[in-house]
């Protein structure tokens, strides 16, 4: 259901009651009381203003890495897909991306500007503004290590432009200044062969199919490497490949995978989620976290 906000400066689509299955990567999730797609940066800055300074925020992009909960997100979720979605060259090595851009996009813009370094963005399938969020990567590379300033807004609609030096950077972990969000940031590549670059992604994205259950519903990886070792060589080797909990099921193909075959509920993937990492733990005495993000509220 769709309705105007009672301000009226607002200029996106609100929705009400928006099931958050048809948001994820998973297909999996509750109701949202309110989500809502921003025209532009003006209005996300209205938005933000007009809202409760109690009201609980989400934001999404394209749903990956992400897990809703039966029982759906109280308060507003703001998407990101198909808005602030811009990027541009400010110089030979500098690009200005808005955190609505996909990932995968940002690699072709390099590769097209003669720009190398950021290939691997072509593996992760989200927008950057959740790359920013988890400092995610893929084939080796991470996000932050291009990063030179990013811009952020807070619940007042205030713009701040800040530093790397200002946040706490590790695997698939950031924090810093609280409640915060990413709207941009300026990457630094080095300048190179833009059709060698070209070449690296469709190798990359081949062997991401080879390897990877790329055509099912999935939220990519589950859990976060150890140190020194990879969650799906311990997955595998407990005997759980194929193992399945109502319709979830980790993936024959990738094991760090979870996999909806075709109705599973929230609650199948968390309880298969918490099993994955109770026998992990008890065959290979290894504590897996997550890196995908559980959200919302039990039905």
């Amino acid at each position: 259901m769709m309705a105007a906000m009672n301000n009226n400066n607002l200029r996106g689509e609100m929705k009400f009651n928006e099931p958050m299955s048809k948001h994820t990567s998973w297909r999996i999730g509750g109701l949202a009381d309110k989500f809502y797609t921003p025209a532009d940066m003006d209005d996300l800055a209205d938005l933000l203003m007009t809202l409760p300074e109690n009201e609980n925020l989400f934001w999404i992009g394209l749903g990956s890495n992400l897990l809703v909960r039966d029982g759906g997100i109280r308060g507003t979720v703001i998407a990101l897909k198909g808005t602030l979605s811009d990027m541009q060259l400010l110089d030979d090595n500098c690009v200005e991306v808005y955190a609505g851009a996909s990932c995968a996009k940002l690699a072709r813009f390099c590769s097209k500007n003669n720009l190398v370094g950021g290939e691997f963005f072509a593996g992760i399938p989200g927008l950057l503004g959740g790359a920013l969020a988890m400092n995610a990567g893929a084939f080796g590379g991470d996000t932050w290590r291009y990063v030179s300033s990013v811009t952020t807004v807070n619940r007042q609609g205030q713009i701040h432009r800040r530093t790397p030096d200002e946040y706490n950077i590790d695997y698939r972990s950031v924090n810093g200044p609280d409640n915060e969000w990413f709207i941009s940031a300026v990457l630094r590549f080095e300048h190179g062969n833009g059709e060698q670059a070209a070449a690296k992604i469709r190798s990359l994205l081949d062997r991401r199919s080879e390897t990877q259950p790329t055509g099912l519903p999935s939220c990519g990886s589950v859990f976060r490497n150890p140190d020194g070792d990879y969650a799906a060589r311990l997955i595998e080797a407990s005997g759980l490949k194929g193992f399945q909990m109502g319709a979830a099921m980790v993936s024959e193909k990738h094991a760090n995978f979870i996999i909806n075959t075709g109705n599973a509920t929230a609650k199948d993937v968390e309880e298969l989620i918490i099993y994955v990492q109770k026998t992990v733990q008890d065959k290979q005495g290894v504590c897996l976290k997550t890196e995908v993000k559980i959200v919302g509220e039990f039905a």
